[in-house]
């Protein structure tokens, strides 16, 4: 029987954040992960720092603008304590409105967006938004560097079966690496958070497919959003172009005629994205929550927790939900209300009736 203070399933961005805040805090933590740490939605996403996007559901933006805050401390420490850098870049981002969307900032004139990005296409409305991007694989991996040097244990391969109560103050956990014995249990499973029985969340699996090109001796300066697609430039020179939004279950299947219409979407925006050699095409499983918000707080069973559902937001969202969720954990008050996060928001929710 494996006995520490905390278990959490779930190794990517999210579960590792929240494990390493709870090791901050003294406790002894393992992480559990059905498969390789971060290579779900963690991995798999942009990594834009949108705290005010037009789309955001108002309940959620104090949030993100709090999470979006504390990003330069949270990238320093994981760089510092994992010797990786994360790829935190400050280029600044063109949003494109649509004739009637809402523009989040001041209307930029056709010679001022010509001056700042000669690329593009000639566009009706657009905006500049001071907006960070991190790339998304390096930080995770300086996450689970920085988890394991303070600590923190970690599982590949390792799933969470089901979570019951084992005594009045602990809970047991099955496995598929062997039983578990912990006090607290945090289910960050993502999209398979639904699938932990005695814990699970409601939360499924929301596919997005993405694309990187090699532009034909061209640059972007900055990210390009639209509400069909962005394009996001790496340090490498590749651009990243994303991504769809399908709810098909846990498909994890790269349709070539989406790749193609994300391409052209992008090539709408940047018309030499056309000549642009596609070099790699993916898709992702987001954790979606049928209202769209996150799902943070406890769970029914006394000694669990919930950190799930952050959709296309958990990589802005990990620094304020590790902080939110060792508050919870250690008795704290939350300097935010939860109430709009809490699991048991939903009626008839498997994680209230276990």
């Amino acid at each position: 029987m494996h006995t520490c203070d905390v278990v959490i399933a779930g190794a990517g961005i999210i579960g590792l954040s929240v494990a390493i805040e709870l090791r901050r805090a003294g406790a002894s933590v393992a992480v559990l992960d059905r498969g390789e740490p971060g290579r779900e939605a963690s991995s798999a996403a942009a990594g834009m720092l949108v705290a005010d996007d037009p789309e955001t559901d108002p309940r959620l933006k104090p949030l993100a603008r709090m999470s979006a805050s504390m990003y330069p401390a949270f990238v320093e420490e994981l760089e510092v304590r994992s010797g990786h850098n994360v790829g935190l870049e400050n280029r600044g981002t063109i949003y494109v409105a649509q004739e009637h969307d809402e523009l989040p900032g001041s209307p930029l004139s056709p010679a001022e967006l010509r001056s700042l990005e000669p690329s593009l296409a000639d566009l009706p409305r657009a905006c500049f938004l001071q907006e960070q991007t991190v790339d998304p694989r390096l930080l995770v991996q300086a996450a689970l560097a920085t988890a394991k040097s303070m600590g923190v244990t970690v599982h590949h391969e390792a799933r969470v079966e089901r979570v019951s109560i084992a005594t009045t103050r602990d809970l047991e956990l099955r496995t598929s690496a062997g039983p578990y014995s912990t006090a607290t249990f945090v289910n960050c499973a993502g999209a398979w958070a639904g699938e932990i029985a005695g814990a699970s969340a409601q939360s499924r699996p929301v596919k997005g497919q993405m694309l990187t090109v090699i532009p034909p001796a061209r640059e972007l300066r900055h990210v390009i959003r639209a509400r069909e697609v962005y394009l996001l430039p790496r340090k490498t020179g590749r651009i990243l172009i994303g991504a769809t939004v399908e709810e098909v279950g846990f498909d994890k299947t790269v349709q070539p005629v989406a790749i193609q219409e994300l391409h052209q979407a992008a090539s709408n925006l940047v018309p030499w994205i056309k000549e642009a050699k596609m070099i790699e095409a993916w898709a992702g499983l987001r954790p979606g929550s049928p209202d769209g918000l996150p799902i943070i707080g406890a769970g029914s069973l006394p000694g669990t927790y919930v950190a799930t559902g952050h959709f296309r937001n958990g990589i802005l969202l990990a620094p304020i939900t590790a902080a939110l969720m060792s508050d919870l954990i250690q008795g704290r008050k939350t300097p935010v209300d939860l109430r709009p996060f809490s699991p048991s928001r939903f009626s008839g929710d498997r994680a209230l009736v276990g």
